[in-house]
């Protein structure tokens, strides 16, 4: 499969360093665990592992890693895509 689109990600950059050190010890890359990450995504219909809001849970501690300024300026981000691409087509 060719690939024809990239994907741009914000983060901190001692997190993007830990994971590229960390894929590169597996033998792979982080750009090729994006792309396994988005197959299985497709595979499985939603995201391939268990979040949950529960705190307590091992899986629920997702938002503690999430950047809360990138949270609030992406939270419409899907909704004003589709109103301006249907904006564009009117």
């Amino acid at each position: 499969m060719a690939k024809e689109a990239t994907l741009q990600v914000r983060m901190d950059a001692d997190l993007k360093d830990k994971v590229e050190a960390l894929y590169r010890e597996m033998g792979t890359s982080f750009a090729e665990a994006v792309r396994i990450f988005a197959k299985q995504s497709i595979k499985e219909n939603g995201m391939p592992f268990v979040i949950t809001a529960n705190q307590k849970n091992t899986y629920g501690r997702l938002a503690k890693y999430a950047n809360s300024e990138l949270v609030e300026k992406e939270a419409a981000a899907m909704e004003r895509a589709m109103i301006n691409k249907h904006e564009e087509t009117n």
